[in-house]
């Protein structure tokens, strides 16, 4: 198993778009809006990853660095300590359950981080980097 990363950060009224977020929309695939369920990650291109990762720990380090770039920009700073996100984030990917953190920003944006295993259990997409498990 391995682990993609996605980010997106934008007008959180944009996430009403609920018919663009989910797998069936003719758009879904180019929007860069995230998807109603986090493994659906999987079914936009290759360029949507962020990041690829071999072990849990570094896509730890990948949430927390960019978590703390948004930081400075959120609405309700500190709703849940970085150490608690990410060893429940730890414990998760490990198990192969997928990790995503959205919070509200300032000004009515939105961010969305989210790291998906790979292969999924949850959804049949192939990996869109086209690496074996």
């Amino acid at each position: 198993m391995h682990w993609h990363a996605y980010q997106w950060t934008g007008a959180g009224a944009d996430r009403a778009d609920e018919a663009g977020r989910r797998t069936s929309s003719p758009g879904f695939a180019t929007s860069p809006l995230p998807p109603m369920r986090t493994g659906d990650w999987l079914a936009k291109p290759a360029s949507h990853v962020a990041a690829t990762f071999e072990d849990v720990e570094a896509a730890a380090r990948w949430l927390a660095a960019e978590y703390a770039k948004a930081v400075p920009a959120l609405l309700t700073p500190d709703r849940v300590p970085l150490a608690e996100r990410l060893d429940t984030a730890r414990d998760l990917l490990a198990r192969g359950v997928d990790v995503q953190w959205g919070e509200w920003l300032q000004g009515g944006r939105f961010v969305t981080l989210g790291v998906v295993c790979c292969p999924n259990r949850h959804v049949p997409h192939p990996c869109p980097l086209r690496r074996r498990p």
